[in-house]
């Protein structure tokens, strides 16, 4: 369990960091993480740190992807953490 954890905050604290990386690199004019990869950090456990770095940073909050992929994503991560807790309690 502890590892889980310890890799649920790795991921949420690196993708969290990552959508301020990408709006300073937008703000600077230079190349850019790519949307697939901010998606995917989410997808793989980060959509918190992805939720609070939007929020945050005022990042990626206009495109549709990304306003109704998030909350969608942890929708989905929440039904599937407590679909797990019951079928191991």
């Amino acid at each position: 369990m502890n590892i889980i954890l310890g890799y649920l905050l790795a991921v949420n604290i690196a993708t969290f960091f990552l959508y301020g990386i990408d709006k300073y690199k937008a703000k600077k004019n230079k190349w850019r993480i790519s949307e697939a990869t901010l998606l995917t950090m989410a997808a793989i456990g980060g959509s918190i740190g992805a939720w609070a770095g939007m929020r945050l940073w005022h990042h990626k909050t206009m495109h549709k992807k990304f306003k109704y992929g998030i909350p969608l994503i942890i929708i989905m991560q929440i039904a599937l953490v407590a679909y797990l807790h019951t079928i191991i309690l």
